[in-house]
């Protein structure tokens, strides 16, 4: 017999005082009290568990609010844009005046379906996150493929897109369209985004050819690490294999392929093509 019953067949049947089943259970006065009450009001059903969950949730969204974060995520993924949860936050705040945490945002995505669980993937808490803390003080580089578009529609040739960021600000400082990203190619955006936007203190790239020669055998330095040099730029390159460490413009790539992708038609040839 559950300790309940037990207090209650020592109140009800036996008559002892509520203070010495207290006493003799080894419970408080208050939860003999309360379980008492939710017996006479109850009957058997005081013996069931009770639902811990409250009677109101005054912090809950209401449905209007649901479904327009779910609107939202759509018409930024129709657009190419990004169409995360802190994205989704900041067209809420600044373009409806509604102010919904990051998380209950991300909640109520996968509870839609439009999120899928990925729990073999590694934590983003586990990164070490860093940002540069003044403009102009690291620039990050990087090429990516993009498929173009014939007018009627069959695949076109491919492009390379060659993408220079500041670290700090995240504003693409050039981005620039080629048949085939080479080293004197990347050598001429470098300097063209320094003539507009001056040296930067560092520069930090994966270990591509074109930036960087130090894992290819040679002792020499190519185009783009003879002008660090002249300049005085610190070079900083990412170790094989870790993409996450040029995390910001792996993702403005991401972001642009996908805004290209939602804006047809694209050009036929990459010598039209302006990102």
């Amino acid at each position: 017999m559950s300790k309940a019953r037990l207090v209650i067949t020592a109140v009800i049947v036996e008559g002892r005082s509520q203070a010495e089943t207290a006493r003799a259970y080894g419970v408080s006065k208050g939860w003999v009290s309360k379980l008492i009450a939710r017996y006479q009001a109850e009957g058997e059903a005081a013996f069931e568990p009770h639902s811990r969950r409250p009677r109101s949730s005054p912090s809950a969204i209401s449905p209007q609010v649901v479904a327009l974060i779910v609107a939202t995520r759509k018409q930024l993924a129709e657009r190419g844009l990004d169409a995360g949860p802190d994205t989704i936050r900041w067209h809420l705040q600044h373009r409806h005046g509604i102010t919904v945490s990051r998380a209950t945002i991300a909640r109520h995505l996968a509870a839609q379906g439009l999120i899928t669980p990925e729990p073999a993937k590694r934590p983003k808490s586990s990164y070490i996150r860093f940002q540069a803390e003044q403009p102009n003080e690291c620039w990050q580089a990087d090429f990516t493929h993009y498929r173009l578009t014939r007018p009627d529609g069959r695949p076109g040739p491919d492009a390379e897109i060659l993408s220079w960021i500041d670290d700090h600000s995240r504003y693409a400082l050039s981005v620039t369209a080629h048949l085939r990203v080479t080293g004197p190619i990347v050598v001429h955006a470098f300097r063209d985004a320094v003539t507009r936007h001056g040296v930067p203190a560092s520069t930090l790239t994966d270990n591509g050819m074109v930036f960087t020669t130090r894992l290819s055998g040679g002792r020499g330095r190519n185009g783009l690490e003879h002008d660090l040099h002249r300049y005085g730029v610190k070079q900083k390159n990412s170790r094989p294999n870790h993409p996450t460490t040029c995390g910001k413009v792996e993702r403005f790539q991401q972001t642009l392929k996908n805004g290209s992708a939602a804006s047809p038609p694209n050009p036929p040839t990459s010598a039209n093509y302006r990102p």
